[in-house]
């Protein structure tokens, strides 16, 4: 968080500003590029406000000055709300008054073509030659509660926002974050921080992030993204967050090539989306989420209670229906609706009714509402105290009125004195807003979501909750300079046939007698990468075929240069194990699946970040839908699991080899007592 030249940015000067200039503040009441003047002056922000317009001597009551280098005394923020032509001009006045950062409203730069590009480069240009730091342009500038900082457009923030929830935004877009400010808001969620980055052309969205993560009054942290942020800087912000305890919850939108392998592999063809980017996020506790709704809701949910620990949920209500639906849906968001425990269920059946369900769902029936009393908060205290729960999801139909709002005060204090790490409570109520309105508000208070669907629930606690695979990033460098595929695997310690290259035919049968007598002949030609595919195999050759068979190859396949006569390898399960090293300071991704030559077909296939521990190699090929043919299906023998591991294991390890960018083996064939890897596909990056 620097300027060129290893200047500091104090962002206390940008979020605490003394004073604030707005250069081309409108004088026309209800304009937009009036709000912020009216806003700051009426508003509560405690520094000095500076109208700059050459046009007005006086704007809402202040002083109005011609130009920046006018304005009397020392500037921290200043709010740009000219044209675009005229930004790069104000950026370089706010250099000469001292100004730590310009927000820049104006559209008209990279967004709209070449034009705005070249503008935009001559604005970045201009900020470094300034010593300034620039948010936007194209941005809807940003809001801070504590110091009542209102430098934004956005109608969202007229609202009256006169708390701090703990919850911070930023994002790429203003639109999406306004939603979220405003939809916060009307849920009595104020955010405490809340800023809009635009086209990023200097100040990212992870840099203002790793500022708000560092506040202590932050809890939760959402940011919105549009384009994929550098590696490096996503998972600096993920470390820090984690480290501060604020909780991180991210919404992606776009997809982008970066990453992507454009080799002829398995594993480029399916890697998908910037797997990266979710690995990283997995790994250091970033909740990912797909709407803003599932953000605001998983920010209520993270800014009052703890985390999941597991993916293990009780679902209690007073409608068996209800609790039929929120265990469905749990299960569609890979979530555990486990059997309480046997005390637990004679603990609870003292409070539900016989004709009601203690197993899980827990059904309290509502025959339990109509005796009053605190029952439900009793059952509800009960189930967050069994073992086998890691969060409770309560599932509330037509209860209203003065029996909403007792029922919510009750689960309020069942919150609040429970012990600390206690599993997180979601409420969904099915009913309307306005009939439990001061229920949802005594919960909100709480630090207890209330949702409107099971659906969402079950999203977000899945989402929330840590994977069933856990990939522990191993540091350092691999210290190996790869030659070809084969010298690779050798120097990482994977097991390889006996092989080896022959260029003519006559030379294979003495081949076949070398690798053991049996063997598998494999064309080798530039560009081959699946030899099967283009009929460049021959498998369980003999030396009395082999010469017959490498003629074949020679004459039959298209600019083969030699064959590679390898040892033939007994039948086995084939799994791919594939490395690939994403570009822009991602970390390498390892694959682990279903081999051979249907792996397409299949598409049962794991990724993780490389390089991985034993046992987490041994946690991926646990959750292959194909485990059950390495660990032995209706009685036939287990296949060798351990060296499987250990052949997953070492592979990982070229996701830090310098050069690499792809190493697939494909099969990985896992016989009853070895694990060989059977063909291998390198794609190296190595300078000249």
């Amino acid at each position: 968080m620097s300027l060129p030249g290893g200047r500091s940015t104090n962002w206390d000067r940008v979020f605490r500003p003394r004073s604030v200039a707005l250069v081309g503040v409108s004088g026309r009441p209800g304009h937009p590029m009036a709000r912020p003047l009216e806003w700051l002056r009426d508003r509560g922000y405690a520094g000095r406000v500076l109208p700059v317009n050459p046009k007005h001597s006086e704007l809402g009551s202040l002083p109005c000055h011609p130009d920046l280098t006018s304005v009397p005394g020392p500037v921290d923020l200043v709010l740009c709300l000219t044209p675009a032509e005229n930004v790069v001009a104000t950026v370089e006045a706010a250099g000469a008054v001292g100004a730590a950062a310009v927000v820049v409203f104006a559209s008209g730069f990279a967004e709209v073509g070449a034009g705005g590009a070249a503008l935009q480069a001559d604005l970045v240009a201009a900020a470094h030659a300034a010593g300034v730091r620039v948010i936007g342009p194209n941005c809807q500038g940003l809001f801070v509660a504590e110091s009542r900082l209102f430098a934004t457009f956005s109608a969202a923030a007229a609202r009256p926002l006169a708390s701090a929830s703990g919850i911070a935004y930023v994002g790429q877009s203003g639109a999406v974050g306004g939603s979220l400010l405003d939809l916060a808001a009307a849920r009595g969620l104020d955010l405490s921080a809340w800023v809009s980055t635009g086209n990023q052309a200097d100040v990212d969205l992870t840099e203002i992030g790793r500022v708000l993560v560092a506040d202590p009054e932050i809890r939760v942290l959402a940011m919105y993204t549009e384009s994929l942020p550098r590696g490096e800087d996503y998972v600096r912000l993920a470390v820090e967050a984690r480290a501060a305890g604020t909780a991180l919850v991210v919404l992606r939108s776009g997809r982008s090539e970066t990453g992507r392998r454009a080799a002829l592999s398995h594993t480029g063809a399916m890697l998908g989306d910037h797997p990266a980017f979710d690995l990283v996020s997995r790994e250091h506790g970033v909740v990912l989420v797909d709407d803003v709704e599932e953000m605001l809701a998983a920010a209520a949910l993270l800014r009052g209670q703890a985390r999941p620990t597991g993916r293990r949920v009780a679902v209690l209500t007073s409608s068996g229906g209800a609790g039929t639906l929120a265990a469905d849906r749990c299960a569609d968001a890979d979530l555990a609706v486990p059997e309480l425990g046997a005390a637990t269920q004679q603990a609870l059946t003292a409070l539900v009714p016989s004709f009601g369900a203690v197993q899980n769902p827990v059904d309290v029936t509502a025959q339990q509402f109509n005796d009053g009393g605190d029952a439900f908060a009793r059952v509800c205290a009960i189930v967050r105290a069994d073992a086998s729960v890691d969060a409770v999801v309560v599932v509330l139909t037509m209860l209203v009125g003065e029996t909403a709002r007792a029922l919510a005060a009750d689960l309020a204090r069942v919150v609040h004195d429970a012990p600390a790490g206690a599993p997180p409570l979601v409420v969904v109520w099915m009913a309307g807003e306005d009939a439990t309105a001061e229920a949802r508000r005594i919960l909100t208070g709480a630090g207890v979501p209330v949702l409107s669907s099971v659906a969402l629930a079950a999203r977000v606690l899945g989402a929330a909750a840590p994977s069933r695979v856990a990939s522990p990033v191993l540091g350092g460098a691999v210290p190996i300079a790869p030659g070809d595929g084969w010298d690779l695997l050798d120097r990482l310690g994977a097991r390889t046939p006996a092989a080896l290259r022959i260029e003519t035919a006559e030379a294979a049968a003495e081949a076949v007698v070398k690798v053991g007598g049996r063997a598998a002949l494999k064309a080798v030609a530039p560009g081959l990468e699946h030899k099967t595919e283009l009929g460049g195999v021959r498998l369980d050759v003999t030396p009395d075929r082999a010469a017959a068979e490498a003629e074949d190859l020679f004459a039959s396949v298209p600019g083969v240069r030699a064959v590679l006569v390898q040892e033939q390898v007994p039948a086995g399960v084939e799994l791919l194990v594939s490395v690939t090293a994403p570009a822009e300071g991602w970390p390498g991704i390892l694959t682990v699946g279903r081999g051979g030559t249907e792996v397409e077909l299949h598409r049962d296939l794991v990724h993780a970040l490389a390089p991985v521990s034993a046992e987490t190699a041994r946690a991926l090929l646990s959750s292959l839908r194909c485990w059950p043919l390495l660990a032995g299906h209706r009685g036939t023998p287990p296949r060798d699991v351990e060296g499987a591991v250990a052949a997953v294991e070492r592979i990982s390890r070229a996701g830090r080899a310098p050069g690499v960018r792809e190493l697939e083996v494909n099969p990985l064939v896992v016989g009853r007592s070895s694990a060989v890897a059977v063909d291998v596909l390198l794609d190296l990056d190595l300078p000249d």
